[in-house]
């Protein structure tokens, strides 16, 4: 007799742990769902403006070493919509906002025309784009790769045509392409 009672204590037991322990765990996953629902709130808000914002690349040389450098440009995408590469080209003119950099584009440079053609990109500039020092080769070179490094960085973008007032101009008759660096 003395032993089922000790059974029957014993399994009155067990049955309040299983029961207080499935109501237990039921309720400790309610609490964790009613945690995970709260809504997420930023420490700042995004404005509309940022959210329409992206980061070009534009290249200038360094002005004492006169190696190309990337400056990053956040600019409006409203801005990009239409007339990107004009916009951009644009951009390169104006110079660079870093002061450890060098405008590279002659003065008074205007964008005439750009259009894509298969993965090339054409760029058509005023005259005063050949107002550039031509006793210097490197200046050359940093003016067109400048250009190039700046374009290519847009993904349809793998070569560049220059052209003046809408002809081929000996001084940047070839096609360019960006340096690929070892």
């Amino acid at each position: 007799m003395k032993n089922k009672k000790i059974i029957i204590i014993f399994t009155l037991l067990l049955i309040a742990i299983l029961v207080g322990g499935f109501y237990g765990i039921k309720y400790a996953k309610n609490k964790s769902n009613e945690n995970t629902e709260e809504e997420y709130v930023p420490q700042e808000e995004i404005t509309e403006e940022q959210a329409r914002q992206t980061i070009v690349s534009l290249y200038f040389p360094d002005k004492e070493s006169k190696e190309l450098i990337p400056e990053a440009r956040l600019i409006d995408i409203k801005d990009l919509i239409n007339n990107t590469y004009e916009r951009i080209m644009n951009l390169l003119i104006e110079g660079p906002k870093n002061d450890k950099a060098e405008k590279i584009i002659p003065e008074g440079t205007k964008v005439l025309k750009t259009y894509m053609e298969n993965d090339c990109l054409t760029l058509d500039l005023s005259a005063e784009f050949l107002n550039y020092n031509k006793n210097d080769e490197k200046v050359k070179k940093n003016i067109i790769n400048s250009i190039v490094n700046t374009m290519t960085e847009l993904t349809e973008v793998n070569k560049v045509k220059i052209m003046i007032d809408g002809k081929e101009c000996d001084d940047f008759k070839d096609t360019y392409q960006r340096e690929k660096v070892e």
